[in-house]
């Protein structure tokens, strides 16, 4: 008992160190002034798109391991999406976002599974204790939905499932089929974003980029996936 407990503090003291290497790298060589200024994001559009059409596989694979780091970071999938959909475009960008968000989130079901159980159940049993019978019902189905409905953080949808101790195989299904429509509005965006950006040198006004063709209809269609998402909620 004594071994498991060093075993389990051992593996949070590494995944905690990784977490602050992983933050502390990114913001010592890029400061937010810079990732959010247009001329950075132009010019670096550049080089991302150059570089991919001429290694295509390596920076598939690149994505998908910075996909899978920045999941067990607890990030957000949001960013990912847009940046997929910047890369690869909406179809290939989706596929990319979502399987390499759908991977990283099993791992870290599968982690919290094994070392955070008792911490989720002592912070959101009581919250979520109404759905555990639905989950036992059919737990696929259910996932599907609560992965599709969304309105929780990203990070904090990925482990709530441990309390209804849903199967690998149904949580990574659920959560690849639930998670594609959102992820395609938001790649339809980052494509629309990277098509703006490389046909105007300046930054454009407020008014041009919404009225822009590329970024009105994902946006219309995140309003649609929200009225959709509204009923489902009614419903189950």
């Amino acid at each position: 008992m004594e071994r498991s407990k060093k075993i389990k503090f051992l593996i949070a003291a590494v995944y905690l160190l990784i977490s602050i290497s992983f933050f502390w790298f990114f913001f010592s060589n890029f400061t937010l002034d810079e990732i959010t200024s247009y001329q950075f994001i132009k010019n670096n559009r550049d080089l991302i798109i150059n570089f991919k059409e001429n290694n295509f596989v390596i920076i598939g694979i690149f994505f998908f391991i910075f996909t899978i780091i920045w999941v067990l970071m607890l990030g957000f999938g949001s960013p990912v999406a847009l940046l997929a959909g910047f890369i690869y475009g909406k179809w290939v960008g989706t596929l990319f976002a979502s399987f390499s968000l759908t991977v990283g989130s099993t791992i870290l079901y599968i982690f919290a599974n094994l070392f955070l159980k008792k911490l989720i159940k002592e912070k959101f049993e009581k919250r979520f204790y109404s759905f555990t019978d639905k989950f036992k019902k059919n737990e696929f189905f259910y996932l599907l939905v609560f992965r599709f409905i969304g309105g929780i953080p990203f990070c904090l949808a990925n482990i709530l499932p441990t309390l209804f101790n849903v199967k690998i195989k149904n949580y990574f299904f659920g959560t690849l089929i639930g998670i594609i429509p959102s992820i395609f509005i938001i790649a339809s965006l980052g494509k629309g974003l990277e098509k703006i950006i490389n046909t105007n040198i300046e930054p454009p006004s407020f008014i041009k980029l919404i009225t822009s063709q590329e970024i009105y209809i994902p946006i219309i269609s995140f309003l649609f996936l929200i009225v959709i998402i509204f009923f489902i909620k009614k419903k189950f």
